[in-house]
């Protein structure tokens, strides 16, 4: 695509979000993918659950939270990049 003179094809304008707050801008990211805010509290509430364990005594399963915070941040970055694609691909 591109054009006769050798130069890139002209860019499509992007969205205006200018006047939009912080709470509006989160709501439309969560809409958009809903699997990036439910991964990031499922990593916090693991972590939280694993420093209780660990601040009570229970080693083992302190050990096995760190271990389930780790799948839980995974899940979290492949729905950021699983995200990523579907908007670049929206965009085409």
């Amino acid at each position: 695509a591109v054009m006769a003179d050798g130069g890139p094809p002209p860019l499509e304008p992007m969205p205006v979000f200018s006047d939009e707050g912080f709470a509006d801008k989160f709501l439309r990211k969560t809409r958009e993918n809903p699997l990036v805010p439910l991964g990031c509290l499922c990593t916090a509430g693991v972590l939280t659950y694993g420093l209780i364990s660990f601040k009570r005594g229970n080693i083992r399963q302190s050990q096995l939270m760190m271990r389930a915070r780790i799948v839980a941040q995974g899940f979290t970055f492949a729905a950021l990049l699983g995200g990523m694609v579907v908007t670049a691909m929206k965009s085409r």
